[in-house]
This record gives structure tokens, C-alpha cells and sequence, in this order.
């Protein structure tokens, strides 16, 4: 019988903190023996009202050598650069460790072009890219997953399979757009409701950090490099995203038996025979992916709820496949109704 399995969550405040809350109450093994945030307080449900009558659970204080010892698995739900400080330590001692931030996504100098100076660049070579489709194998042996991003998962599970297809000389257009719940809880003026009510615009075009991340990945996981023009923008939705890519193939191929015979074994990828939606993804781990082709020209559409499969449920399916489990327990199969 499978023991227990000790399980804190680091960051719990936050968006992507209440998902993973949610997934774990009834996960058969990963026991929660602690949720930590910057402050303590008496119960989750005075951080997340949701919670209420759900169960009770005291919120303690981050303190990285009290979860360390009391902990087989480790949630870092947090942001970047703030997440390196616990991961030097956790991995030292052997513990498991998602770290949903950006903090061991890229490599060091990539990652400091686009983010801070990384504290702990000896264990970037440690950790793998937490994309199930394609480093299954990776995730089972290691003990340190970088969870990726919302925006290159969608756009990575849509393109990956069409890499080898696509002309290198050309750029690949990639236009993505989320729901506001991607850019945290914090206000800004974007996510102010007076701005993104009944709106729509982009926002740091070819310049956002997922793009390095997208390029990246794409060349590690296919060994063959692309060039890519990323623009992504805000919906006036909470949750949900969806990415539209553009690109020319060296000749003519069917997109959808390309995409049947990629994904024909992924039970969480949906190939569709029209364009994707987001409603029909929110609330789930699935990435729904259609594609169309006229001669070269090739349409890509890929659509996942990006605080589910876009963080918090892709970090528990890694999570489960780092402890041999399968991989699909406690993952959401069941979307939102209209």
C-alpha cells in the first residue's frame, strides 16, 4: 500500500497556491503537512473565502528550515527570484521540488537577460522542463521540475509536433491571449477593472519574457532552432487562454493526422477538427489543438486553462510522475459548464 506522502505548499496565497489547495484536498497520497505564505494566518479561508467550511488550515509563516523538515514534497508557488532562495536548500536535503516559478525555466545567462541575477545557478543544470508530453522520462528521475509557463506550455503542446515541418528561415508568428488571472493577484493598471472590461490589447510585444523560454525549449526538445516573434495580450476573462500560430512548412503535410500521430498515447491532449475554445478547456489539465493548412501556410490554435494546466495541474501531474505515480491522479477532466 502506498504510504502517505508529506506535501507543503510554498506561496499558498495566491492564484495558482488556491488551485494546487484545490487539487490536493482529495489526492489519495500527497498528504498536505503544511501551506505557507510571507504571513501567517489562523485559516486559509481568510486568504481564500472559497475555502470556508471546506476544511480548516492554519497558514504559517514561510520559514525554509521548519518546512524542510517537515516536508517529502514541496510546492514553490511563488515568484521569480524569490523561489531560488528555498530550492538550494530543498535540493540539498532531497526533497522533491516543483518550483512554479521562472527561476530554472532558461538557462543562467538567458534567464538574467530577462529577469534578475540568479542566486543558485548550480542547480539549474538539475532541473527539468515539467512538460509531461515530452520529458516524461526526465521528470520521473529528477528531483527538481521547472514548471513552465503558461503561454509556452499552450504554444509548445500546439507547435512542437510541426517543428520539423516548418521552414527555419522564416519567422514564426505567435499571437497569444490570456484571461487577467495570469498576471497574479496583484493590481496593476492592465488588470484594473476599468481597463480590461470590455477590452482587449497587447502587451510587451516580441520583448516578453516567455519568449526566450518558447525558443528555448523549442531547440532542446527538437534540436532545432527556430525563430519566433511572440506578442501576447489580456482578455477581459478570468481564466483560460488561447494561442494562434502562423508559419510556413518547407512542403504540404496534413496538420491533424500530424498532430493524431504526435499525441495518439497523451490522454490530456484533445485533437480537435475545428478551431479550439476556451470555454471548453477552463477548468481542466486538457490542451485542445486544432490545425490547418493551405499549401504552405500553416494555422496552429491551441487553447488550456492557464492556472490549471498552464501551472497549477501540470505541477501536480509532475509531481506525481516524480513519485512513479500515475500521472493522471487528481488531474480535473471535467470543464466548466456553459
Amino acid at each position: 500500500m502506498q504510504k502517505k506522502i508529506k506535501t507543503a505548499i510554498v506561496g499558498v496565497g495566491g492564484y495558482t497556491g488556491l488551485e494546487l489547495l484545490k487539487l490536493l484536498i482529495n489526492h489519495p497520497y500527497f498528504e498536505l503537512s503544511g501551506v505557507y505564505a510571507t504571513e501567517a494566518s489562523e485559516d486559509i479561508s481568510l486568504l481564500h473565502p472559497c475555502l470556508k467550511n471546506v476544511f480548516k488550515l492554519e497558514v504559517e509563516e514561510a520559514n525554509i528550515q521548519k518546512i524542510a523538515s517537515n516536508c517529502e514534497l514541496v510546492f514553490l508557488a511563488l515568484p521569480h527570484q524569490s523561489a531560488m532562495e528555498y530550492v538550494s536548500v530543498f535540493y540539498e536535503k532531497g526533497i522533491k521540488i516543483v518550483d512554479l516559478s521562472a527561476d530554472y525555466r532558461l538557462e543562467a545567462n538567458t534567464y538574467e537577460d530577462h529577469y534578475c541575477k540568479h542566486l543558485d545557478k548550480d542547480n539549474i543544470k538539475n532541473a527539468v522542463y515539467g512538460l509531461p508530453e515530452y520529458n516524461r522520462s526526465l521528470i520521473q528521475k529528477t528531483n527538481l521540475i521547472a514548471n513552465p509557463g503558461c503561454y509556452p506550455t499552450a504554444t509548445l503542446l500546439g507547435l512542437l509536433p510541426f517543428i520539423p515541418y516548418i521552414c527555419q528561415n522564416q519567422t514564426i508568428f505567435i499571437d497569444a491571449k490570456s484571461g487577467v488571472s495570469g498576471a497574479g493577484k496583484k493590481l496593476s493598471q492592465n488588470s484594473h477593472f476599468v481597463t480590461i472590461n470590455e477590452n482587449i490589447f497587447a502587451y510587451s510585444p516580441i520583448q516578453h519574457r516567455h519568449a526566450p523560454e518558447i525558443k528555448e525549449q523549442i531547440l532542446k526538445i527538437s534540436n532545432i532552432a527556430h525563430k519566433i516573434m511572440f506578442v501576447p495580450h489580456l482578455l477581459p476573462l478570468t481564466r483560460g487562454m488561447l494561442v494562434s500560430i502562423y508559419c510556413t512548412l518547407k512542403e504540404e503535410i496534413e496538420p491533424l493526422q500530424v498532430l493524431k500521430e504526435a499525441y495518439k498515447n497523451e490522454p490530456f491532449i484533445r485533437i480537435k477538427n475545428q478551431c479550439v475554445q476556451i470555454k471548453n478547456v477552463a477548468g481542466t489539465h486538457f490542451c485542445d489543438i486544432f490545425a490547418k493548412s493551405d499549401g504552405t501556410n500553416l494555422f496552429i490554435s491551441s487553447s488550456i486553462d492557464n492556472l490549471l494546466r498552464g501551472a497549477s495541474s501540470q505541477a501536480l501531474a509532475n509531481a506525481n510522475l516524480m513519485f512513479q505515480l500515475e500521472e493522471h491522479l487528481g488531474l480535473p477532466k471535467i470543464a466548466y459548464a456553459p
